[in-house]
């Protein structure tokens, strides 16, 4: 009689990016098609809005709560008529700095004083822009009482202020709370920093901006795959002007800590590999997306309608492309199995 193949465990990670989540709606969208359901789901920024999301519905609710969220967040204008590179460029830049001027009624809007507190006559303020708005947001499109029965796991990652202490909150060890979506949403300066448990909380974007460690640290019991969307790519062609050159900079400060995070896996998995050959098997399927040449510095703050499109239509082809991957890969005998289409 065949052995049935051993049981594991399905997580998936939501990096940070903030217009660039609509990349996870897509990837997450396959994933709903294909029937796989995670036992555990790891956000932050943005990808944390994503997570709260998709934990705190019912498995049928969960897209039409990631739609409603998007096209509140998009621009309310015209698709782009054209896809010529400087168009589309000149496209993309509008929609980024409507986006600065008059903020997005789901997520954030401006502060006062905000930047004019650089003027000397003017109060000193922390922050561009204030995302209380995402509280509303998230109270209506999130269950908090069902995200918190902890039928999924969920882990929502932040950083201390002062400190610089990567700290998580997890659904398995304390209630969660529209506020602790907004903590790792905060990233400095556009968003003031959030108060909780007497701490001073901001993004973790600059430090871990796709938070792995929760998921291998201790290490797992049994066999765990582990799909991670991440929002920025750490290869690129080389930039050919400013604004690719300030692109470039922002790819590698939200990109670099991924790096390591995935070398520092591979290399404790060969050690706990020589102590036991026969130990559970961990999987990551590490989808990234790849910004196309439209794309400028300012990217996540697009919230145009095409660039939304894209971006979750990028999320479904890369999502399906990794599953078909792992599903025709042979196996390695290696306990720590690493896949990057």
């Amino acid at each position: 009689m065949e052995s049935s193949p051993p049981a594991r465990d399905i997580a998936l990670v939501f990096g940070g990016g903030n217009a660039l989540g609509a990349y996870h709606a897509g990837g997450y969208e396959v994933l709903q098609e294909r029937g796989i359901r995670p036992d555990w789901v790891v956000g932050a920024s943005v990808g944390a809005i994503t997570a709260a999301i998709v934990v705190g519905n019912a498995p049928e609710d969960r897209l039409s709560r990631l739609h409603r969220f998007w096209n509140e967040a998009t621009l309310p204008t015209a698709p782009a008529a054209l896809d010529l590179l400087k168009p589309r460029q000149h496209y993309n830049a509008l929609h980024a700095l409507m986006t600065l001027v008059y903020g997005r009624p789901n997520i954030f809007r401006h502060r006062y004083p905000g930047l004019w507190s650089a003027l000397p006559w003017m109060p000193n303020d922390v922050a561009l822009f204030d995302h209380a708005p995402l509280l509303d947001t998230l109270a209506r499109l999130v269950d908090f009482e069902r995200l918190n029965r902890a039928e999924t796991r969920l882990t929502i990652a932040c950083v201390d202020v002062a400190t610089g202490e990567e700290v998580c909150f997890d659904n398995t060890r304390q209630p969660l709370e529209p506020r602790h979506i907004l903590a790792s949403a905060a990233l400095l300066p556009a968003f003031p920093p959030v108060e909780l448990d007497g701490r001073l909380l901001c993004d973790a974007g600059y430090t871990n901006n796709l938070p792995l460690d929760p998921l291998f640290d201790p290490e797992p019991e049994r066999d765990r795959l582990c799909i991670a969307l991440d929002l920025f790519a750490l290869e690129a062609d080389p930039p050919r002007s400013l604004d690719a050159v300030l692109e470039r900079a922002n790819d590698l400060i939200f990109a670099s800590a991924s790096r390591r995070t995935i070398a520092g896996l591979d290399h404790l998995y060969a050690l706990r590999e020589r102590i036991d050959p026969n130990g559970p098997v961990a999987t990551l399927l590490h989808l990234v997306h790849r910004a196309g040449a439209d794309q400028l510095a300012a990217k996540s703050f697009d919230f145009s309608p095409s660039s939304i499109r894209d971006r979750w239509a990028a999320g479904r082809r890369d999502m399906e492309r990794g599953l078909d991957r792992l599903a025709s890969r042979s196996p390695t005998g290696r306990r720590f199995v690493y896949e990057c289409p």
